[in-house]
């Protein structure tokens, strides 16, 4: 039962791997170190608001047995035209973005050298060789495991961190104020959980796993397994907040923009609370957690890129899956020359451009999931229609408010 349960698990764990890592790690982490459980209020409030449009990838995907880019090209070309676009612009960016996190992770992990260009290559090769020999059943059942070390982890450090800590805290809620507490406050909204367009690569992933197990997925299982992944990722989110307040709040210490520097001050951060003891142990689950990122981020944007060009051609052109996966490897390695000396501006311009390109994907899926295209009986129910269009006017009033203010 228990093992049937866990292949059951697929698609919604892969959601969970992609986005529990930079927007937990760093973005988490650094809010509760600045913030302390200051902006508790904008976690909650952007896992709910953002909850239907990821929620809609798998559900379009077990209804219909096609991707959301399917769904995107019915509604028009020109739409599946901006995704391409939209998604060109900003997959190197966050490609760049994890592979760094995950650089520095290494070098603190493994030593050998602090080179991070050199540690992102090897990183993005050995992603690259996983995903040629595995491709996604390996990748599917690589991230059952991780999500488990990282989870107990975790929680191990957060409590221990509970029990130990001498400091009266509060839970006063804080809403930013002035240019650079409202950047940072967008750059958390971006990734947290996840970028939006990820409701795309789970439905990708949904379309894949029934190809690999040569069964249909139903709705519900479909969105039960999203699920899963989902409280897990608000429930990580709500402990890296948490570890961040209880260790450096009014410690007077700030985490660095660099990589290798910032991954130190993160191990340090558990092993502060567990001791030394636990170093290993705690590198090795921060550094998977990363990686892990990084292969289905590396997985996800060629095969929607490929897709993409697939449907905008109407038939398969040398713009294949390898290709898009060479041509993202090469453009990482290029950003990541530019900004390797303040990843913070990197990730902060990748989380922002994630936030500020969300009501895009919102109104599609929105309109996707609720339209023609979607049988009535596979459709949202009326509550979670109306979250749907809550969240929608949540992620274009803080856009709007987020450039006034810049």
């Amino acid at each position: 039962m228990k093992k049937s349960f866990l292949n059951s698990l697929g698609p919604g764990l892969l959601f969970a791997g992609a986005a529990i890592g930079v927007s937990h790690l760093v973005q988490s982490t650094r809010a509760g170190a600045e913030f302390g459980f200051g902006l508790l209020w904008a976690l909650l409030l952007v896992h709910l608001f953002k909850y239907p449009f990821f929620q809609f990838g798998p559900r379009y995907a077990a209804a219909t047995g096609e991707t959301l880019l399917d769904g995107y090209k019915k509604l028009g070309k020109n739409v599946l035209a901006i995704y391409f676009v939209l998604s060109f612009g900003t997959m190197f960016t966050i490609q760049a973005a994890v592979t760094i996190v995950t650089a520095g992770l290494a070098s603190q992990l493994f030593g050998i050298t602090d080179n991070l260009v050199l540690w992102s290559v090897v990183i993005t090769i050995i992603s690259i060789l996983i995903l040629v020999v595995g491709k996604y059943k390996l990748l599917d059942n690589l991230m059952k495991y991780i999500i488990l070390i990282l989870t107990v982890s975790t929680i191990i450090a957060v409590n221990v961190a509970l029990f130990s800590t001498k400091e009266s805290f509060e839970i006063t809620q804080i809403f930013p104020s002035g240019t650079i507490e409202i950047t940072f406050l967008i750059a958390f909204l971006g990734w947290m959980p996840a970028p939006l367009d990820i409701s795309i690569w789970h439905s990708l992933w949904s379309i894949e796993k029934e190809k690999n197990t040569f069964q249909k997925i139903k709705p519900k299982q479909a969105i039960f397994d999203f699920n899963v992944g989902y409280i897990g990722t608000l429930f990580l989110g709500v402990c890296f907040v948490m570890l961040g307040a209880l260790v450096m709040y009014h410690s007077g210490e700030t985490f660095s923009n660099k990589g290798g520097v910032f991954a130190s001050q993160l191990i340090q951060l558990y092993t502060k609370n567990l001791g030394e003891f636990f170093y290993i142990f705690i590198a090795v689950a921060a550094f998977t957690t990363m990686f892990s990122t990084t292969i289905t981020t590396l997985d996800a944007s060629p095969r929607a890129m490929t897709k993409t060009t697939n449907l905008l051609f109407k038939k398969k052109t040398i713009f294949n899956y390898w290709f898009w996966i060479l041509f993202l490897g090469f453009g990482t390695f290029i950003i990541l020359n530019f900004f390797l000396a303040d990843m913070g501006f990197l990730v902060k311009l990748a989380t922002i451009l994630s936030f500020l390109t969300a009501p895009f994907y919102a109104i599609l899926n929105y309109l996707l999931i609720t339209g023609k295209h979607t049988p009535k009986e596979h459709q949202p129910s009326i509550y979670l229609k109306t979250l749907s269009i809550l969240g929608i006017v949540f992620l274009i009033g803080f856009s709007i408010w987020f450039l006034l203010n810049l």
